[in-house]
């Protein structure tokens, strides 16, 4: 998950292309109140019940909460989601939880920035109420390491991103689940946000929401962009002059399969991998057309015809030393029926 007073909206960007990283930066606010920082579940409910009364006698309908949920060391493109739910939310709470499950290497979850007093900084200037920063035992109490029951992500849990970090998404759902529960019975109406950056993920706690009838509207916020065109990620900041240039390459390649479909011709996905595997120091891992709901993989007989509806371009590839992720909706042919 992947895992702030107000800030003025961000200029309007190309459908498909994401915000910029200048639209994501907060603003300077003078003088930005920091939100209430609250360690557990019992205080972050009695939060949420007090700002939303404090809210209540507006004309607009029930008050709205809204949740950004996220695992601390947070960049532009949290700023992003949380400048979002403060836009259209009467309270913005948001988590920082370093989250056990979500780590198959016990190693990556000892050496995970934990940056709270930055990551507080930041959520004064976007506009944030509420953080909700617990321990692991304030979570899963008792049995912190492997909680005795958890959530599956099921099958959209197993493919792409789930193939390559096994029970990865499991860990996801797990907790954003436990986030939704503790929230949900302190507020009027609950929206949760997440970057369309990670979109298996976004379409996994979709169904999710949607699967265990939980009520909670999940809202999508845009990727954010560098001025060249990468996704903006903390993993970039390990990469040098070159390893930035060649990934790049990523997102060259998806605007590539975004073009063929807005103008109603065939993918050629087949092209669109060998402009990856063609980049010096850039090893591909998947590059796939994909419904966005189901996360099923396009067929031949779909990529050889003008996209009908909405589909999902997704990549992945190793740039050493990381390995980066990056996406774009590919919109249906103008005129399609």
């Amino acid at each position: 998950m992947t895992p702030l007073d107000r800030v003025p909206d961000p200029r309007p960007v190309p459908s498909g292309t994401g915000l910029t990283l200048e639209d994501a930066l907060p603003a300077p606010v003078s003088g930005a109140r920091r939100p209430r920082l609250t360690r557990t579940v019992a205080e972050t409910r009695a939060a949420l019940r007090e700002l939303s009364a404090a809210a209540e006698g507006h004309d607009d309908g029930p008050v709205t909460v809204g949740l950004v949920p996220t695992m601390g060391a947070l960049h532009g493109g949290h700023a992003a989601l949380v400048r979002q739910a403060r836009q259209e939310n009467d309270v913005v709470a948001v988590s920082i939880f370093v989250n056990p499950l979500q780590f198959g290497d016990p190693a990556d979850l000892e050496h995970y920035p934990r940056t709270l007093e930055a990551d507080l900084d930041l959520l004064a200037a976007a506009g944030a109420d509420v953080v909700f920063a617990p321990e692991v035992q304030e979570m899963y109490p008792g049995h912190p390491d492997a909680p005795i029951v958890t959530v599956s992500a099921g099958r959209m849990g197993e493919v792409l991103e789930g193939a390559s970090r096994p029970g990865h998404f499991d860990g996801v759902v797990t907790v954003v689940a436990k986030l939704w529960n503790i929230v949900r019975p302190a507020v009027p109406a609950l929206r949760s946000y997440f970057g369309q950056k990670d979109a298996q993920q976004l379409a996994i706690l979709r169904r999710l929401a949607h699967d265990l009838d939980v009520d909670v509207d999940v809202r999508a916020v845009p990727i954010v962009r560098s001025p060249e065109g990468l996704a903006l990620s903390s993993r970039n900041t390990r990469l040098d002059a070159a390893g930035l240039g060649h990934a790049l390459v990523l997102s060259r390649a998806l605007r590539r399969l975004r073009d063929a479909a807005e103008a109603g011709e065939m993918l050629d996905v087949q092209e669109a991998r060998r402009m990856v595997e063609d980049e010096p120091g850039v090893t591909l891992d998947h590059l796939v057309v994909v419904d966005r709901a189901t996360l099923e993989e396009l067929g031949p007989e779909l990529l050889c015809q003008p996209l009908r509806r909405e589909a999902l371009a997704l990549v992945a590839a190793h740039v050493p030393p990381v390995r980066l992720i990056d996406n774009m909706v590919l919109p249906p042919a103008v005129g399609a029926p």
